[in-house]
């Protein structure tokens, strides 16, 4: 009875995260990875993939985009449901995040990104696909689906960022001060950070798992190359919203939010009365919607910036709906 006791009164041990390195040579991914080369100018680098194939004849194919704190590693559970029904599933790690190369300088733009995501799935022989995105690859996947809307058979967005300009009501900071705070970037901030903005104060023992690259990345000697590329890709999004296009776009699209996220980039710069009105996707959802010519939009109440994490069923029924439709 006393060590029940205990159990209960002692927090759950957190993870022994152990150094990465920034392509992640000692980190395993679910599936197995390949690569595609990329080349700018004179410069090569490598963009990893997975590409995994259900038993028999594919139904069609679903390309799923990360976000900006994650890889397409945390695809695991949503691919292998997606496998089950029957569809190829193909999950790129964005160059600087993930497996994939983390140059020292890079032109970061969601063109470029869209462009070279296009020719790896080109690469892999597909014609047509259905493109899923959370967080930063909902504004990937809007930019994707701007850019080749031929290709993309449906667009699916899951607590995507840019559902608003930033830019318009927080002052701006430039990739060196961004590059400070990056490197100063440890375990409790990184875990304090997902606890407050993505879990409403609460954490749970799977969610370890959400941090493990980051928090590895961390502790590497090489870890200022990671957040090098972590303060591009932050300017990157902070100044190349998506949100004035939404009405351009020609797919049906699925937007579904968890109506307690309140996650905006720049928060933290603006002063607190502005900070109330930033990230508010209760709102956020309402009208955006309304501009989107074959939207749908599906709210989640009560949950946060990972509907995939926090709420799966309820996430997943909604997923396969839509692509059953």
């Amino acid at each position: 009875m006393w060590s029940l006791l205990l159990f209960f009164l002692i927090p759950f041990a957190h993870a022994d995260f152990l150094p990465l390195d920034p392509e992640l040579n000692n980190y395993d991914y679910p599936f197995p990875v390949k690569f595609e080369p990329v080349s700018i100018k004179d410069n090569a680098y490598k963009m990893a993939y997975m590409d995994v194939s259900p038993e028999g004849k594919a139904k069609g194919v679903i390309v799923l985009l990360h976000g900006k704190n994650f890889s397409g590693a945390y695809w695991e559970r949503t691919a292998k449901d997606l496998l089950k029904q029957g569809y190829r599933v193909i999950m790129p790690d964005q160059i600087g995040f993930g497996k994939s190369s983390k140059p020292e300088a890079f032109p970061y733009t969601f063109h470029l990104l869209a462009e070279l995501t296009q020719k790896l799935i080109e690469s892999r022989k597909v014609k047509k696909y259905q493109l899923l995105g959370h967080s930063m690859g909902g504004m990937l996947a809007t930019r994707m689906a701007l850019m080749y809307p031929e290709k993309v058979e449906k667009l699916l967005l899951v607590n995507p960022i840019g559902l608003e300009d930033w830019k318009v009501h927080v002052p701006y900071k430039n990739v060196n001060e961004l590059y400070a705070s990056e490197l100063k970037s440890n375990e409790d901030q990184i875990r304090n950070y997902q606890k407050q903005n993505y879990f409403d104060g609460k954490w749970k023992p799977e969610y370890e798992k959400n941090i493990e690259i980051l928090v590895g990345w961390t502790k590497h000697k090489d870890y200022h190359r990671i957040a090098w590329n972590s303060a591009l890709t932050t300017e990157m999004i902070f100044s190349q919203p998506v949100v004035y296009e939404f009405k351009n776009l020609k797919v049906p699209t699925l937007l579904l939010l968890g109506t307690r996220d309140r996650t905006a980039v720049g928060k933290g710069w603006a002063s607190s009365h502005i900070q109330e009105k930033l990230g508010r996707y209760d709102q956020l959802g309402k009208e955006v919607i309304k501009h989107i010519p074959q939207g749908k939009l599906v709210e989640l109440s009560g949950i946060g910036h990972m509907p995939q994490v926090e709420a799966y069923d309820s996430y997943w029924q909604n997923i396969f709906a839509f692509l059953q439709k």
